[in-house]
């Protein structure tokens, strides 16, 4: 059912834990499943010097937060926005289709910290938000 690649993440998850020094904080969930992911950013010169994650959820949502912070860990801050769940998906090796959603909350979850960071230094942030239509929360055209 999963990938050796989910089973380790989720039996050996890297960067868990909160940064007390973040400059960039992200969280997002999903209602229907009850999953939580929370990124820790800390963004210096225009690069994701670190990166931590705190995860509520399934094995999956774990591993998908897992490979997400390595995957924008010392990149650049636009860089890090072009992680689509897509990405996450293959670098997991797959993922069961009723376990997509795990991978779209990481991808959101690493938006949102870079959102965050966006306020905080006073930059326009229309062009990066806005719904995913990952949930059924909303009433969008992605239903």
């Amino acid at each position: 059912m999963y990938s050796e690649k989910v089973m380790d993440h989720f039996s050996n998850p890297r960067n868990v834990g909160e940064l007390k020094d973040a400059n960039a904080v992200g969280e997002v969930g999903n209602a229907k499943c009850g999953d939580i992911m929370k990124i820790y950013m800390k963004i210096e010169d225009n690069r994701v010097k670190d990166v931590k994650f705190k995860t509520f959820g399934c094995g999956a949502a774990i591993a998908t937060s897992s490979i997400a912070t390595e995957m924008v860990k010392g990149k650049t801050v636009e860089e890090a926005l072009e992680l689509s769940n897509k990405a996450v998906i293959e670098a997991l090796d797959g993922l069961p289709p009723q376990k997509i959603h795990c991978s779209v909350l990481a991808e959101e979850a690493i938006k949102a910290a870079i959102i965050d960071y966006y306020k905080n230094q006073g930059i326009d942030t229309s062009h990066i938000e806005g719904c995913s239509g990952c949930c059924s929360d909303c009433h969008c055209e992605h239903e």
